[in-house]
């Protein structure tokens, strides 16, 4: 093998090819440095004495089928200039790593189409050492992500591991990427990125979230001149929750045909009723229900009403649709429905905020939905930074890593 494979082939350039041995299925190529070429590493002089030397071996890429291993005695000399001795710098190779740059390359891109497991299989080589590799990479491109430009952002939680282990996330919605990962959900675990993010003067002009007073906390202090905009879709799966409990106590109240109109109801409920499958005649089985229970009734057409409040011709009119619908709600003699009419009327501005910037927090739910996967296909993280990491990345993952 002539010396300037070694760089066409492997990214070794200013060194010299010595020898080719096979070893155990693999191949083994050896390598020397001129003496004129050695450095010093702390202040690069040229003037060394050379003081011994350690061999050391670094993984290259495979060739085919077998895995390369690169010899190289590396040398130890001494500074005329600064009077230091140490190993001289390698141009193929990070300090203190036993593979060379290009198999760092090669893995990374083997990891765009390929598990971290299956790489390592692929490679013969530990799941930690693809997933270090992984880590450091996306530790230079991800580990501070740009806040100065955030103007529209959503806030939501995930369970990141069992007995309830939450992890709060938030999403730029203008470019799709995750910002911020804090682990927890109350507002003073969001303190210190909401400090940062007050920090980086970004001007936040409205961030999407559901009720949770956590939330609405850590927002209103950290970012009062921010439009807090309550999610459409939380406010309806809310009220979905309120309809389906008080079908429950319907259902355990109700006798004879009343009772039986209500088996088997619940999905019809929260279906929209574009959405009912006429061939199962799902419309008239609802119907029937509706018909003999007037309270369920009264929730149900309070429930479809409320769809409605997104789809107002401006502000105003938007307005006047949530006093109405709230007035109707209190007078309802439903305790679970007044309940969650006093949550809209304390909620009011945040609700109509959504005429002013049209947001939600939709596309933090199918991000959340990828973070999952995530998850499954690495069956959970045990580092937890490594795991942020991935989710900043999420954007670009099919440019950039595969789970």
């Amino acid at each position: 093998m002539s010396t300037s494979l070694l760089y066409h082939a492997f990214g070794i350039r200013g060194y010299r090819y010595v020898k080719t041995e096979y070893e155990r299925g693999g191949v083994v190529f050896t390598i020397t440095q001129d003496r004129e070429r050695l450095r010093c590493s702390e202040c690069g002089c040229a003037e060394v004495i050379l003081r011994g030397s350690t061999e050391r071996r670094f993984r290259a890429p495979p060739v085919g089928r077998k895995p390369v291993t690169i010899v190289f005695s590396v040398p130890r000399v001494e500074c005329h200039a600064c009077g230091l001795v140490r190993q001289v710098k390698l141009s193929f190779a990070e300090t203190r790593r036993r593979h060379t740059r290009s198999f760092e390359r090669y893995v990374l891109e083997l990891s765009k189409l390929m598990t971290i497991l299956d790489v390592a299989r692929h490679l013969g080589v530990g799941w930690d050492l693809v997933k270090d590799i992984q880590k450091r990479y996306l530790m230079r491109r991800f580990a501070k992500p740009r806040l100065k430009d955030l103007r529209l952002i959503a806030m939501d939680e995930i369970s990141v591991r069992k007995s309830r282990r939450f992890m709060t996330v938030i999403l730029d919605l203008e470019t799709g990427a995750v910002v911020g990962a804090v682990e927890g959900r109350s507002s003073k675990a969001l303190e210190p990125l909401l400090r940062r993010l007050r920090r980086s003067r970004a001007k936040v002009a409205a961030v999407a979230t559901d009720f949770y007073a956590a939330y609405v906390k850590a927002v209103t202090t950290h970012l009062p001149e921010a439009c807090l905009v309550f999610d459409r879709f939380h406010v309806l799966r809310l009220f979905n929750e309120k309809l389906s409990d008080l079908r429950n106590a319907l259902h355990r109240k109700a006798v004879g045909r009343a009772r039986k109109a209500l088996v088997g109801t619940r999905w019809l409920l929260l279906k929209n009723p574009e959405n009912l499958d006429q061939e199962r005649h799902e419309r008239e089985r609802l119907e029937e229900a509706l018909l003999l229970n007037r309270p369920l009734a009264t929730a149900y057409y309070l429930k479809e009403d409320l769809r409605h409040l997104w789809e107002q011709e401006n502000k105003e009119t938007a307005a006047a649709f949530l006093d109405d619908w709230i007035l109707r709600a209190k007078a309802s003699g439903m305790r679970r429905i007044e309940t969650f009419a006093r949550t809209l009327t304390t909620h009011r501005a945040g609700l109509l905020a959504w005429y002013d910037y049209p947001i939600s927090t939709g596309p933090l739910e199918g991000t959340n939905n990828k973070i999952k996967v995530l998850k499954r296909q690495a069956y959970g993280f045990r580092d937890l930074e490594f795991f942020k990491l991935r989710m900043f990345a999420l954007h670009e993952m099919r440019q950039v890593l595969v789970g």
